[in-house]
């Protein structure tokens, strides 16, 4: 949670499916966006509002799993485990909804309430 106790909303999914192009879109942000892997290894925040609520957005580097030992992977899922986002934005790749689906199911698992796109 928040120290401001903004409702967060972090954004998770594999390498390369969209997360920062996502992130910069909702709020307004330039962070860097690139077709390989590790350009987001450190997760990033920025806030929007939506009628009288404000949220803290949190963009995840991209991971295959909850279990991935990359230091990239490893700040997306201590993220996930010890901050416990309010909702968890999956962003799949339809292209190839196998590998994607495998770190959707890990995080269903956790309980969180999950938006998949």
């Amino acid at each position: 949670m928040s120290l401001i106790n903004n409702p967060v909303i972090a954004l998770a999914g594999n390498p390369n499916v969209g997360k920062t192009t996502l992130f910069n879109a909702l709020t307004g942000s330039r962070q860097t966006v690139g077709n390989w892997p590790g350009v987001t290894v450190e997760h990033k925040s920025g806030n929007i509002s939506h009628k009288d609520s404000k949220y803290e957005i949190v963009d995840l580097p991209g991971i295959y799993s909850l279990s991935g030992g990359t230091p990239d992977e490893l700040v997306a899922r201590n993220f996930i485990l010890n901050n416990k986002p309010d909702l968890i934005i999956n962003i799949v790749d339809a292209s190839n909804l196998e590998r994607n689906l495998y770190l959707t199911i890990q995080l269903m698992e956790l309980g969180a309430p999950i938006l998949m796109c």
